[in-house]
C-alpha cells in the first residue's frame, strides 16, 4: 500500500480556506475585511474566489496587498459557464489563477473553461455538488479536476445540501482518482465562516508552495478534528488523531470498517474487506460533536 503523501511529504500543515466571496461579487464584506477576518481567526492562508461573471466585472481579486507575515493569499475565482445536465450554470472552483485569466469566450462550455483553468496552472475543484444536484456524468466531463468539495459550509447552513461525499465516492468507485476538500464558501450573510477548511502540508506558507501541495494531494479536509498521521499497511491502517468518537476506513460501495468509542486517538483498522472490493480506501474521523475530518483516498 502506498502511504498518504499528506503525512509523508516534507513540511508542516498550514490551515486555509480556498472558497470565499467578497463584495467584488455577492459577498457582504470587502476583500480587505475578508482577509483580515480569516487572518485574525488563525488561518495561515486564504483564497478569495469571487464569481467570475460579467455582472461583477469578471473579478480575480488582487489580494496580495492583504498578505502579512504569517498569512498569505492565493488568487482565484469561481468560474461559470452553461450548463449542467439539469440546465444549471456550471460552478467551477479555480485556485491559483493568473491575474489576467481571460473571461469566458462566447460558447465556451463549463468543461472547456475548467480545462483552460487547469492549463493556466490552477487547482480546480468541483464545488458544492449536492447544492445543485451535480451528477457523476457532469463530473466526468471535467476529467482534470483535482478535487470534490465533500463539505461546503454555506450550502449546509442555507440549504442543507453541503455534503458532496456521494459524488466523490461514486467517482472513486468508477476508478477516478480525485481528492477531497472542505470549504466555507463564506458570503458573510450569515454565520457561514470557519466551518470547513483544508490542512495543507508544505515546507513554506507561500502561494506557490501551497498550490503545488494542493495539486499533489498533500492535504486533508476537516471541520475541526485533526489527523496527525495515517500509516497504511498491507493488512491494516493505523490512524493517529485528535480525540474521536469514530474512526472509519471507507471503500467501494458499502464497504466500511470502523472503531467507535468515547475517546480514541490511535486506532488500527483491518483492510481485508476493502481490498477485496477495491479500488480505493479513505479515512474519516468524527468527534463527539459530529464534526468530521476526511483524508484523501489511497488506491489498491
Amino acid at each position: 500500500m502506498p502511504n498518504d503523501p499528506s503525512f509523508t511529504a516534507p513540511g508542516r500543515f498550514w490551515k486555509g480556506n480556498i472558497h470565499t466571496h467578497s463584495t467584488r461579487s455577492d459577498g457582504m464584506r470587502d476583500a480587505a475585511d475578508v482577509c483580515a477576518t480569516y487572518r485574525e481567526a488563525g488561518y495561515d492562508f486564504l483564497a478569495l474566489t469571487d464569481h467570475f461573471l460579467a455582472k461583477f466585472g469578471f473579478p480575480i481579486v488582487d489580494t496580495r496587498p492583504f498578505r502579512t507575515p504569517g498569512f498569505t493569499t492565493i488568487l482565484g475565482a469561481e468560474l461559470h459557464a452553461p450548463s449542467t445536465a439539469l440546465g444549471e450554470i456550471w460552478h467551477i472552483l479555480a485556485v491559483g489563477l493568473p491575474a489576467d485569466f481571460a473571461q469566458p469566450a462566447s460558447g465556451e462550455s463549463g468543461p472547456q473553461l475548467a480545462a483552460r483553468a487547469i492549463e493556466a496552472g490552477a487547482f480546480v475543484a468541483i464545488p458544492h455538488p449536492g447544492w445543485y444536484a451535480l451528477s457523476t456524468e457532469d463530473a466526468n466531463t471535467i476529467p482534470g479536476a483535482h478535487a470534490v468539495e465533500v463539505y461546503n459550509h454555506t450550502s449546509q447552513l442555507r440549504t442543507e445540501r453541503g455534503d458532496g461525499v456521494y459524488l466523490a465516492d461514486q467517482l472513486l468507485a468508477q476508478g477516478r482518482r480525485i481528492n477531497l476538500i472542505a470549504v466555507d464558501d463564506a458570503h458573510f450573510a450569515c454565520a457561514d465562516a470557519f466551518g470547513g477548511w483544508v490542512m495543507v502540508k508544505a515546507e513554506r506558507n507561500e502561494p506557490e508552495a501551497l498550490l503545488a501541495a494542493l495539486k499533489a494531494g498533500h492535504f486533508y479536509a476537516t471541520q475541526g478534528p485533526l489527523i496527525h498521521h495515517i500509516a497504511w499497511g498491507e493488512e491494516e491502517v493505523e490512524v493517529t488523531c485528535s480525540p474521536a468518537a469514530a474512526v472509519m476506513v471507507l471503500g467501494r460501495g458499502s464497504r466500511a470498517v470502523q472503531s467507535v468509542g468515547a475517546i480514541q486517538t490511535r486506532v488500527s483498522l483491518k483492510l481485508a474487506a476493502l481490498r477485496a472490493a477495491g479500488p480505493f480506501a479513505r479515512i474519516v474521523i468524527a468527534d463527539e460533536q459530529g464534526r468530521r475530518a476526511w483524508s484523501n483516498p489511497v488506491y489498491f
